[in-house]
């Protein structure tokens, strides 16, 4: 698999193009009509949804390294002051923890909406507007961002899905092209909706997706459009499978997640004819140049051009402790991150370092810092292939098989095997490495909360674990949710 670096003009004309937006007031319908008048029109309408997955309220911030992980306990925080005590804590009533969720909520229904329109907009079959393979590509990833953002919804906002709490309403899922207020629905439905159109959009893309004849395409097109390039900035077909992976390991269906994890697993890693592989772009490369991201992981990423604003406004090491996300107390100590990594040799380690100003040295996460000569400059990972060889050791029916999986992920990453003894053991393997994995991304607090977990990382020592109450994993609904509802 080819991994040249994305150049950035060809990117911001690309995914960029969105100046053109849906406006759905009802006040605008002649705007959209003209939007949607050409081909153009609906890329464009389905490039400002992928752009504005990097809204801060959404997957640009609060849902990937700040807010989702903080609730994790990711990081180490004692002191009230800092801005994310309040997240760290669970004190969902408190003004600054309730205002990040309820902007969430809102960008993300909102974005639904923008999804909603462009499906209705594609009609039920291609047509000379969007002819093959135009047609299935937009209207096949529209789907799937509405499914991912409600499962994401779901995650965040509805209970631990089990068979006490799975009738109970909590979300709506919105199919209308026009802002309403839609009733809430169970889990059960919610799965169920977000499945569905996982398996509609997985449809469209087979028989659509130029991932399979030319792969992901990270470069520009020598001969014209790159309508079909860059394709780990779309939900591809893989990204779909590894969300249908992704959503039925939510909904307690090991079978089925396994499925999808195995296929993908299958069909991209094949030596003869790889889609995507598995270790960083350039394992020998310097830790400021090492590809922190593992692009040939990654399924599916933003685009985010200013990515450095991320290290700069949350990881630097010349932030006040009080903003910062460390593992420590503002300080070099490593005490957190020895307990997570059992192997120094873990090429993930090289995302650690310990940088110097005038007030001493700091253990510091570059993850999102930009380097130019890194291979994967401006991604923000939201789906990689480490997460679906997880969900298949996890959902493998005996021990040498998961072992197998878990094995495969950690030799990828420079790690010596592990022999668990026994599927608790495994369990335990498993989660130790995902959330290695997953720093930074956003999906740890859904691992704990999908299973349960009592006992996760304590935000207020170096090193060990601190009670969970399961209450602690259900965002109450926001607010202006609840308002608008009168109740």
């Amino acid at each position: 698999m080819k991994t040249k670096m994305v150049p950035v003009c060809m990117l911001l004309l690309l995914l960029g193009a969105c100046n053109k937006w849906i406006d759905v007031k009802p006040s605008d319908r002649l705007a959209e009509d003209q939007l949607f008048s050409t081909r153009e029109g609906f890329l464009n309408a389905l490039n400002g949804v992928y752009v504005e997955l990097n809204n801060p309220a959404v997957y640009g911030e609060n849902m990937t390294y700040s807010s989702m992980d903080v609730l994790a306990n990711y990081y180490y925080m004692t002191v009230s002051t800092h801005r994310f005590y309040n997240t760290t804590t669970f004190a969902y009533t408190m003004d600054n923890t309730r205002t990040t969720f309820d902007n969430m909520w809102k960008k993300a229904y909102e974005l639904i909406v923008n999804c909603n329109v462009i499906i209705d907009r594609c009609g039920a079959n291609s047509n000379p507007l969007l002819p093959a393979p135009y047609f299935g590509i937009v209207k096949g990833e529209a789907l799937a961002l509405r499914a991912m953002l409600h499962l994401d919804m779901l995650r965040v906002f509805g209970p631990i899905y089990s068979s006490a709490d799975k009738d109970k309403p909590c979300i709506p899922y919105n199919t209308s092209p026009r802002p309403l207020v839609s009733a809430l629905l169970s889990s059960e439905q919610i799965m169920k909706n977000v499945i569905d159109d996982l398996d509609a959009a997985a449809a469209l893309l087979k028989d659509n997706d130029p991932i399979f004849t030319n792969g992901v395409r990270n470069g520009t097109n020598p001969n014209g459009s790159n309508d079909f390039y860059l394709r780990q900035y779309r939900l591809n077909y893989f990204a779909v499978k590894a969300l249908l992976a992704r959503a039925y390991l939510w909904k307690q269906d090991k079978e089925n997640a396994l499925k999808h994890a195995e296929d993908i697993l299958i069909e991209t890693l094949d030596p003869a004819k790889p889609i995507f592989g598995l270790g960083p772009a350039n394992p020998t490369a310097t830790p400021a140049e090492f590809d922190h991201m593992f692009l040939p992981e990654v399924l599916f990423s933003l685009f985010k051009i200013n990515r450095q604003n991320i290290y700069n406004n949350f990881f630097a090491p010349d932030l006040q402790k009080e903003l910062r996300l460390s593992f420590n107390n503002n300080d070099d100590n490593q005490s957190r991150k020895t307990a997570l990594y059992d192997d120094q040799n873990d090429f993930r380690l090289k995302a650690w370092l310990t940088l110097s100003n005038t007030n001493g040295n700091f253990l510091t996460h570059v993850k999102f810092a930009v380097n130019p000569n890194s291979p994967s400059l401006y991604m923000i990972p939201l789906i990689r292939m480490g997460e679906v060889i997880l969900i298949a050791a996890e959902c493998s029916n005996t021990l040498e098989k998961g072992t197998a999986y878990l094995n495969l992920l950690r030799t990828s990453k420079n790690c010596v095997s592990l022999a668990p003894t026994n599927t608790t053991q495994l369990k335990d393997y498993i989660t130790r490495e995902f959330r290695k994995e997953v720093f930074g991304e956003g999906q740890m607090f859904f691992y704990y909360k999908r299973n349960a977990i009592t006992a996760i990382p304590n935000n207020a020592n170096l090193t060990g674990t601190k009670q969970m109450q399961l209450g602690n994993y259900i965002v109450p609904l926001p607010l202006s949710e609840v308002s608008v509802r009168g109740n």
